[in-house]
């Protein structure tokens, strides 16, 4: 028997914009709806609905829009922070440029902007517990890699490696007592990775309970989930590997290719 997940749909305005590093955006939102959003998991995909250059305000799609031009971009990405005193959520944007449209739009946001964002309103783990943690991912898995290394207890152990553009764009807060944290540079990703070939030449401990998670670009994803699931042997419920984007690919093409990746079809 399965139970329908309710999901809420909000419109937020901005409050504030951090510029973290030179390709990492911070964004805080402020709106009543933060109160729906309470139960949900930090670090959980959250959908984000960006309005059109003609549009002055933000039209979720089931609100019968005739024109092309009213329907707002929609994107994936991550709950950050929440704070329900405030009202306020957290999303943070890797910097594109301008070609990405939620890159565009987190660029030139400026206090007062609207934002819609929709959450399915449940409460899941990110991770099982276990001895030892491999976290990898790329710039885009930034937000949820922070969010795990945050909320696990201080004697966690593991090892985190992260690919962004550059020295630059190192974020100090993302630590752990307990783990090491790896960073590699690559400034045009888009043209390809060595993440999944860094990933491979960790020692892993053998320890009886363990569990990578993996989000990043989709040809990194599928080269690691193969190493964890056919060299290694690790079950399903060991490994967490999805693809974020894929090269060449808006998100909203790329998405069944990226399923179908997960699902190993």
């Amino acid at each position: 028997m399965t139970t329908d997940v309710k999901i809420a749909r909000h419109v937020f305005q901005v409050v504030q914009k951090e510029r973290l590093t030179p390709h990492y955006i911070r964004i805080h939102l402020r709106g009543d709806g933060a109160q729906d959003f309470a139960p949900c998991t930090l670090g959980v995909n959250n959908k984000i609905f960006i309005p059109q250059d003609s549009a002055s305000e933000v039209i979720f799609p089931t609100s019968g829009i005739d024109s092309d031009d009213l329907k707002p971009i929609v994107r994936t990405y991550t709950h950050r922070a929440i704070d329900l005193t405030k009202n306020q959520i957290t999303i943070d944007f890797v910097d594109h440029g301008e070609s990405s449209p939620a890159s565009a739009w987190a660029r030139n946001a400026k206090e007062g902007d609207s934002l819609g964002v929709a959450m399915k309103l449940v409460s899941k783990p990110l991770y099982p517990q276990a001895d030892w943690y491999f976290l990898i991912g790329d710039a885009t898995a930034l937000p949820v890699l922070s969010c795990i290394l945050e909320s696990l207890p201080l004697e966690a152990k593991g090892h985190c490696i992260i690919e962004v553009a550059s020295t630059a764009d190192i974020l100090p807060a993302v630590q752990h007592p307990g783990f090491t944290v790896q960073w590699l540079y690559n400034p045009h990703p888009e043209l390809g990775s060595t993440l999944a070939e860094e990933a491979m030449k960790v020692q892993i401990p053998a320890e009886a309970n363990r569990f990578a998670y993996v989000a990043s670009e989709y040809s990194s994803v599928k080269q690691l989930r193969h190493y964890f699931r056919e060299k290694l042997g690790w079950s399903n419920k060991e490994l967490y590997a999805f693809s974020y984007w894929k090269a060449g690919e808006a998100e909203d093409a790329s998405v069944k290719s990226r399923q179908e990746e997960k699902s190993g079809t």
